[in-house]
Formats: C-alpha cells, sequence, structure tokens
C-alpha cells in the first residue's frame, strides 16, 4: 500500500513522493519569458520537498496567452531561462514538469488584480480564436473567431514545437492543459462548440482536436518521459461535458498515448453556481476514473489536510495530489505534513542548508 510519502513511478521518471505542485499563473512574464520570479517561486516549491512541479499554463502562441503577463514556450529564445529554472528545480531533487495551453476565447485578458477583462486590440490586446463564435461571457464578452480547419492544424502545430522546446529546456514531464474553459475544453464542451464540421456536433467530433494534439504531440514528446492532461471531466452544467462521456474520452485518450490524467472541472461558462465546493471535492471522481480507465490519476482542489491527503493515496483513490493555494501560503507544507503523519521520510525533505538548524531546535 503507498502512501504520501512513496515514490512514484511513471515511465522512466520517479518522484521523490506523491505531492505535486499545481500549476499556478503568475501573470508575471514580458513576452512569455520566465523570470527571477518564476525561478524562487517554483524553486521554494523544491526546497520544500515537493516530488513535482508543474510551471503554470505555458501558451504555445502568443495569440494563446491568457493574458500579455502569461508565461509561454512559442520562441526558441524561451528556451534558455527555462533551462535555467528547470536546472535548480533538479538540483533539489523536484521533478520539472511544464503546462502547454492555448487560452481561446478567454485569451488577451487583464491580470486578475487589473480586472481580469478582455483587452480590447487598440489597447494591446488581440483577436481571440475558439472553435465558434461564441463569447465567453461575464467580464470577457469578446467574440472570438470560428477557427478554420487551418487553424486548427496551425494551433495543433504550435503545440509540438512547444513540446519540443520543452524538451530542450530539460523538463521531464508535460502536461496538455484541456481544462477550465481554454481552447481545447472548448472543442470539447458542447456549452462552447457550435461547429458543424467534423470537430462539432458528436462526442468522436467535439474530442477530435483533444485526442489529435495529443498524437502529435507524443510523436515528439520521448516516451520515456510522462505525457499527462488536465481535463475538465465535468462542466457541472446542463448540456455540457459530463464524467460519463470523459471516462470514455480518456479511454480514447490513453489508447493514444496518454500516461496520467490530471483531474479537474469546470469554468467553460462564468456560471460556477452548480459547484459542490468543499475539500477534496475531486477525490471521489478521480477514484472513479482511475477504477474505470485504469489511467493513473491527479487530483487537486481545496485539499489542505494531509491526512485527507494521505488516506486518497493509501485508499488507490488517486496516484498524486495536487496542491496550489496550500503551497502558497506554507512552500514547507510537505514537510510539516510529514512530521504531522510521523513518515520517516520527513528527516530528508528540507535542503542540506535548513536541515541541521531545524534538527536543531
Amino acid at each position: 500500500m503507498a502512501s504520501l510519502f512513496d515514490e512514484f513511478r511513471l515511465k522512466d521518471v520517479t518522484l521523490r513522493n506523491r505531492i505535486a505542485v499545481s500549476p499556478m499563473c503568475q501573470y508575471s512574464s514580458d513576452n512569455g519569458f520566465p523570470n527571477d520570479w518564476h525561478l524562487v517561486h517554483l524553486g521554494s516549491r523544491a526546497i520544500g520537498g515537493a516530488g513535482l512541479i508543474l510551471v503554470e499554463a505555458t501558451a504555445v502562441s502568443p495569440e494563446g496567452r491568457i493574458s500579455p503577463a502569461d508565461s509561454g514556450i512559442y520562441l526558441d529564445e524561451h528556451i534558455e531561462p527555462f533551462a535555467k529554472i528547470v536546472g535548480f528545480l533538479k538540483q533539489h531533487r523536484a521533478t520539472p514538469a511544464i503546462q502547454l495551453a492555448h487560452a481561446g476565447r478567454k485569451a488577451s485578458a487583464r491580470k486578475p488584480w487589473e480586472g481580469d477583462d478582455h483587452i480590447e486590440e487598440g489597447e494591446g490586446g488581440w483577436e481571440t480564436l475558439a472553435p465558434s463564435a461564441v463569447p465567453f461571457g461575464g467580464t470577457l464578452p469578446k467574440v472570438p473567431r470560428a477557427m478554420t480547419v487551418a487553424d486548427i492544424g496551425r494551433v495543433q502545430q504550435e503545440f509540438v514545437s512547444a513540446a519540443k522546446r520543452a524538451l530542450a529546456a530539460g523538463f521531464e514531464w508535460l502536461e496538455l492543459h484541456f481544462a477550465h474553459g481554454y481552447l481545447a475544453h472548448e472543442f470539447y464542451s458542447p456549452l462552447a462548440n457550435q461547429r458543424t464540421d467534423h470537430y462539432g456536433g458528436s462526442f468522436e467530433n467535439r474530442i477530435r482536436f483533444l485526442v489529435e494534439t495529443l498524437v502529435a504531440v507524443r510523436q515528439v514528446w520521448p516516451e520515456r518521459f510522462p505525457l499527462t492532461a488536465r481535463v475538465s471531466v465535468t462542466d457541472w452544467l446542463e448540456g455540457g461535458v459530463t464524467v460519463d462521456e470523459s471516462i470514455e474520452l480518456l479511454r480514447r485518450l490513453k489508447g493514444a498515448g496518454l500516461d496520467l490524467v490530471d483531474v479537474s472541472h469546470g469554468f467553460i461558462t462564468p456560471d460556477i453556481s452548480k459547484i459542490p465546493w468543499r475539500p477534496g471535492m475531486m477525490i471521489p471522481v478521480a477514484s472513479r476514473i482511475r477504477q474505470e480507465t485504469g489511467l493513473p490519476t491527479a487530483v487537486g482542489w481545496l485539499i489542505t489536510d494531509p491526512q485527507q491527503a494521505d488516506e486518497a493515496i493509501r485508499q488507490e483513490q488517486t496516484d498524486l495530489v495536487l496542491l496550489a493555494r496550500e503551497l502558497l501560503r506554507d512552500p514547507y507544507w510537505p514537510y510539516h505534513a510529514a512530521l504531522k503523519l510521523k513518515a520517516e521520510q520527513a528527516a530528508h525533505l528540507l535542503p542540506v542548508q535548513y536541515a541541521r538548524a531545524v534538527r536543531a531546535r
């Protein structure tokens, strides 16, 4: 029986424990380039003891950024600054991972603390793309341009090019962002996809963009490294994506080369009133997906208690636990959780620069 602090092996990658840092947008990049903020933000979680560290949603093209300050990997020049961060993470025994993303109709927005609304093209914004000319709504009312088949092929190749750059930067784990109302999720959900061609309508058509993108990336991402995806497995809304059809989607993605699913949910529209917010609310869903698809799973959402996280692993409901806000509150949550759970690994989680002083107290 595995526990929260046991190693986890997937392909040729072995995580030192089952704690993963969830991708957290920092809105602190200039033309996609990571900087010292990202080095400290991500590096401190490596020092704090996490096994896997996922870089925030990183755009595969300038138009795919959520905001002008988003992380990006659409230029060859992005490789070197990411490689610096990757080197630091590896030095401190954390596996470096990156999430590749395209924001679709939710792109061209201001930073959250500046309004989180669409930026007009004359003010530094840009034309947004989506499967259909249907706006997200709320503070993001811009009507996107419906993508042509040529647009679809171009974006898929941008994912491929981004994956190659991620590999060149030294990342050993790749996650595709198929969730949270961004482009891939927009293709998947009937609430956003009103196409009448072979990328819209039926389930088979709506999943086509996701499957094709995964297949294309798998061709350039080495088999020895995990290829994973974050998927919104339910929209929580009538007429939207359901867990039942997401299980079928994940079976197809597994057959196409998916190694693990990061189980997430929602945000295809501004309406989040039906989401049953509570600690660990997605753990039972992840457990069902794990059992019915045979895919390893990662799951997060309001998990803060070490006991809840450990039990989810011990009961084989999930393989990894993702933390975000709790690791902002406490970058050393893994160490403190190990102490609380009386895990023998606690003595080895902190770097040598800290460990002697902490143990001497």
